[in-house]
């Protein structure tokens, strides 16, 4: 199948059918990662990884597929893998194309928002719900206050601070670890 027919099932909501292509080009990122010493565990790790930072490329709209998805995702994966290695010399990154330093952005930011899922996943129910409530529900700390059975708004108000800090300190810890 041309990159344009699978680029146009994933525009017309036939992700299914798009990722089964996709997943034809697994082999070779599995030989990739082989030959760089990694396990077949790893290669399908990376291969996963790739796959979300290319569907969350398509939904953007000014993304181009400027290459074949192929070349694309090894570029994805080498990148992913190298990454997970840290085997970046400074020279690599000030030498990397325009469309390299996109993908690059996209690996480093798909690593923080795995981190922040993280961080929310480590707080407590009652944090994960207070944040929900007012982030995901938006609603006032007056309703937030009655349906969590705080004292008053004020509190509710405190302690949504307080969880977001707590969300913010085991990120940072979390980020932290990823990247040393």
């Amino acid at each position: 199948m041309s990159d344009q027919k699978i680029m146009a099932l994933f525009k017309n909501g036939q992700r299914d059918k798009a990722f089964r292509q996709l997943y034809r080009l697994y082999p070779r990122i599995e030989k990739l990662v082989l030959s760089k010493g990694g396990s077949k565990n790893d290669a399908q790790d990376v291969f996963q990884e790739a796959l979300i930072i290319v569907s969350k490329n398509l939904e953007k709209s000014d993304f181009k597929l400027t290459s074949s998805f192929y070349t694309y995702i090894y570029a994805v994966s080498r990148f992913i893998w190298k990454d997970t290695q840290k085997q970046y010399t400074k020279q690599e990154l000030h030498s990397l194309q325009p469309e390299e330093v996109d993908t690059f952005h996209s690996i480093l930011k798909e690593k923080k928002y795995q981190c922040a899922e993280k961080a929310f996943l480590e707080l407590g129910e009652r944090c994960q719900e207070l944040l929900q409530l007012f982030y995901q529900r938006a609603l006032s700390f007056k309703v937030i206050a009655q349906m969590m059975q705080f004292k008053s708004e004020k509190i509710a108000k405190n302690q949504k601070y307080k969880c977001l800090q707590k969300a913010k300190d085991i990120f940072k810890t979390n980020y932290k670890t990823v990247q040393s």
